[in-house]
């Protein structure tokens, strides 16, 4: 036994090592440390801006006022700008606004994506390569601003949470990257399925997004952050209703534009009266804008390569 083992073993070529392709030449120590530098000043041109953000969110009005601005070295704590944003006012309402039109969006554009895709990546299905065409042609042609805010304004959106969600419900691309997974869904699973009696909504539910979970992971994050994100459509149809305004807006109205902040008492630097400065409470939202992607994008990340890439280049 041990001599049949051996002799197919020495029968058996040996593996011969990975070579680099001809035309890659070999990392040199320069190189390499080329590379480094040069990711660490990237690193460092994001995560600077965000250390010196959440770092003038919690200090103290007189570290602010010495610092002349934003905070770079640590000079007194405090997160009395959080108590004052979240303990009332317009910032925690805005804040479920924006969870509210962010759950709804995101599920209404994931349905309605999923469907479409899943219907056009059915070659038998009728009219597909006709609608297939109509999608793609609406990527580089629309009917402009003025029609849609009408058309919105018509049909009685103005000031009504709805108009936030609907008329950005669909992306195209999205249902493409969708439709092209789909597409590339073994034929063995779906013939299987369909021999044993499931209809198409059951092919759909328990055969097609059950292979195509990361493709699904990753358009799902795209309309959330589109939704979380929702500034213009603000700004068209209820600049007015301050008490339906979604946190990006708040955050441009208060940051951008300087408005009054409850907690805030003229501006807050060299008048002692102030418990808690504008600046920091100003930080605080832009904080409270900045965390919840930041906390969800990095279990996110996994899906990408095998999720977005690998949809864009199959069927």
């Amino acid at each position: 036994m041990t001599t049949a083992t051996t002799s197919s073993a020495a029968a058996r070529p040996a593996r011969r090592p990975s070579r680099r392709p001809v035309w890659e030449e070999p990392p040199s120590a320069a190189g390499q440390s080329a590379k480094g530098l040069t990711l660490g000043v990237v690193v460092l041109l994001i995560l600077v801006p965000v250390y010196c953000v959440v770092l003038t969110s919690i200090s103290t009005p007189g570290s602010i006022n010495r610092a002349g601005g934003l905070v770079l070295v640590p000079d007194g704590i405090t997160f009395d700008a959080y108590t004052t944003m979240l303990t009332g006012g317009p910032v925690r309402q805005a804040l479920l606004v924006t969870l509210g039109v962010t759950l709804v969006g995101t599920a209404i554009s994931m349905v309605v994506s999923v469907l479409c895709a899943y219907g056009l990546s059915r070659s038998r299905s009728l009219g597909h390569r006709f609608l297939l065409m109509v999608l793609v042609v609406t990527m580089f042609v629309s009917g402009g601003l003025i029609p849609t805010f009408l058309v919105v304004s018509d049909l009685g959106g103005y000031g009504r949470y709805w108009a936030l969600i609907l008329p950005s419900a669909v992306s195209v691309f999205n249902i493409l990257v969708l439709r092209s997974f789909y597409s590339g869904t073994a034929a063995e699973l779906i013939d299987a399925a369909r021999m044993d009696g499931a209809s198409e909504w059951r092919i759909l539910w328990s055969v097609v997004l059950p292979t195509s979970r990361a493709v699904t992971a990753v358009i799902t994050l795209f309309y959330a952050v589109g939704y979380w994100n929702t500034f213009f459509n603000v700004m068209l149809y209820m600049p007015t209703e301050s008490t339906k305004w979604p946190l990006q807006y708040v955050l441009y109205e208060y940051v951008n534009l300087g408005m009054n902040m409850p907690g805030q008492v003229n501006s807050g630097f060299g008048s002692g009266h102030s418990q808690t400065a504008p600046l920091s409470l100003q930080m605080a939202v832009v904080v409270l804008t900045l965390l919840p992607i930041m906390l969800v994008f990095p279990f996110m990340q996994k899906h990408f390569a095998k999720g977005m890439l690998t949809g864009a280049i199959k069927g």
